[in-house]
């Protein structure tokens, strides 16, 4: 799976990492390349989450290729 991720470096110097696609999808660190290990960390618990709160009815769901 591919998604965007912004990051941007905040006042305090942190880098903060965010996933447009997931909302609440965010995480941080002292380093850019901590910033994207940590989101990648983030993206696979909001899956995992939204995996468990929303059973997926195969006769409802279509995939799309963009």
């Amino acid at each position: 799976m591919k998604l965007h991720v912004m990051v941007e470096q905040d006042e305090a110097g942190y880098y903060v990492a965010e996933v447009p696609a997931l909302p609440g999808c965010l995480s941080q660190g002292k380093t850019r390349k901590e910033a994207l290990a940590n989101i990648k960390e983030a993206i696979e618990g909001w899956l995992e989450v939204m995996d468990a709160k929303h059973e997926l009815d195969p006769s409802r769901t279509v995939e799309v290729v963009v």
